[in-house]
């Protein structure tokens, strides 16, 4: 893991041994020496996931306390409640994808008026377009699947015009986010605001980190109701592109995959961030030829560079690796929500992937854990197989970093399963639960739109240990479909056996 320096936010200078010195966007990166098989360390500003790291996670897959676990495909049901109107006004079954718990600050689980709250993607599994965000609603302490409800969609299809914000009046889709329950009791989302690909009207499919008061009302004992939404805003598009690649920047140029997206909300010491998946800006390790020149994208040592770098130039991923810079960003907050600070990456994938998905980060037991999603099919490492699914995972005493990877590498969770397994499963979520060393882990379950009785659908969560740098898929820790608490006093579940000791 190698990590980069910029002179702009940071003026110590890194202290080691090194064989060779490379200065790059006003950043400093150096070698480890060519017999030594470890990673540089430097007091650095942010991380690299480096082709070296997904080399060595092609060696730790495999291993059971890595594995997302086996599901039995008969036991697994359609979210009951999950139903909506198709384009002919018909009552359908609807697909749920991409969800995430309503949570206190510090990432634990909230409890408004006694139900927990999931909001997620959904809609008709014929459309693909027909992507919104609907709220869903179990009492506290209820974990079946059978036990969400379904408030419906969270914004009407004015809300959008009535906000009067130039960004959101062309929103035709709504994407992945996060929800807090605020200090004063008000639910405040965050999500992905998304325009149509429409070049003849200037529109580029713009990804834009939005937010909005929901008002949730209680009619009855049993029911949570949506009063429609306040505060509809739009944040941070990228801005000058200097920092984070912003949408025009992409344009017409032919693979290249823009991504910014799944706003992550957090506090810390009272102050208000948003981590979120980007890619890197022209001040930051923009993409381009010249990625395939740097060292500090590769890690290592030298021989691994001069090897890795011969292999990537004789590579058919050689093109999509010189356009690969994804990043975890982040940006701080008003208090009213708005946009005070563009701050540096946390993380970059450069010459690896342009997509690290669904940030996640949380303080527990002192130390900050962030979490990332990524698919094999957009990483440009020749070991790495189209099905391949990961959850990346890092840990830091801060929560502007630097990061170090989880286990070594950063792999937290592996799966390989054919996309048409109906028990293949994508977007996993780290939920801290407030005391112990377990979180719970949900996901969703089977692709959108394959199977003519089997919706994507919540995927039954399981326990995930967590022990300073170290994780482990707990043994034996398979949870309830869309469960998203435990009680920690009751479940003491530990790894055990082959999942490491305790």
């Amino acid at each position: 893991m190698e990590y980069l320096k910029f002179n702009k936010w940071f003026s110590k200078a890194a202290t080691a041994t090194v064989a060779t010195t490379l200065l790059l966007g006003g950043g400093v990166q150096a070698f480890a020496e060519e017999n030594d098989a470890s990673d540089l360390k430097t007091d650095s500003a942010f991380t690299q996931i480096t082709r070296n790291d997904m080399l060595n996670i092609f060696k730790q897959q495999g291993k059971e306390k890595y594995e997302v676990p086996s599901f039995d495909a008969s036991t697994i049901k359609n979210i009951p409640s999950a139903m909506g109107r198709d384009s002919s006004g018909k009552l359908i079954d609807f697909d749920v994808w991409d969800s995430w718990p309503l949570q206190n600050a510090d990432g634990t689980v909230a409890n408004y008026k006694g139900y927990n709250i999931v909001f997620g993607l959904a809609g008709d599994p014929k459309r693909g377009e027909d992507t919104f965000i609907y709220l869903f609603y179990q009492k506290a302490g209820n974990t079946s699947l059978s036990g969400w409800k379904n408030a419906g969609r969270v914004f009407k299809d004015n809300d959008k015009l009535l906000a009067n914000d130039p960004i959101l009046k062309n929103q035709s889709e709504e994407w992945s986010g996060s929800a807090t329950l605020t200090s004063d009791g008000q639910v405040r989302l965050f999500y992905t605001s998304r325009q149509p690909y429409d070049p003849n009207n200037k529109l580029y499919g713009k990804q834009t980190l939005s937010t909005a008061q929901i008002n949730v009302s209680q009619p009855d004992d049993k029911t949570l109701k949506i009063d429609g939404v306040e505060d509809l805003k739009s944040i941070y598009d990228g801005g000058d592109g200097k920092i984070y690649q912003n949408v025009q920047q992409s344009v017409g140029v032919d693979m290249d995959n823009h991504t910014f997206r799944d706003p992550h909300y957090v506090e810390d010491q009272g102050h208000k961030y948003i981590i979120f998946e980007a890619n890197t800006g022209t001040e930051t390790g923009y993409q381009g030829e010249d990625s395939i020149q740097n060292p500090a994208y590769y890690g290592g040592n030298k021989k691994f560079f001069t090897e890795e770098q011969q292999n990537l130039l004789q590579s058919p991923k050689k093109k999509g690796a010189e356009l690969a810079n994804g990043a975890l960003g982040i940006v701080e907050l008003n208090d009213d929500y708005t946009l005070k600070n563009v701050m540096p990456p946390l993380i970059a994938s450069n010459l690896v992937t342009d997509e690290i998905e669904r940030a996640n980060v949380f303080k527990m037991n002192g130390l900050w854990y962030l979490f990332t999603s990524t698919r094999g099919s957009k990483v440009t490492v020749d070991a790495i197989g189209d099905d391949d699914i990961y959850m990346l995972g890092y840990v830091s005493t801060s929560l502007t970093g630097p990061y170090k990877p989880l286990n070594g590498t950063g792999l937290v969770l592996h799966q390989d399963l054919d996309r048409d397994d109906i028990t293949w499963t994508y977007a996993h979520f780290a939920i801290p639960q407030g005391k112990g060393n377990n979180v719970v882990v949900s996901s969703y379950m089977t692709n959108r739109g394959l199977f003519p009785d089997h919706k994507s659908t919540f995927a039954p969560s399981f326990l995930l240990n967590i022990k300073g740098s170290k994780t482990s898929v707990v043994k034996n820790g398979i949870l309830e479909q869309g469960q998203i608490t435990i009680d920690p006093e009751k479940d003491k579940k530990e790894p055990q056996n082959e999942y490491g000791k305790k």
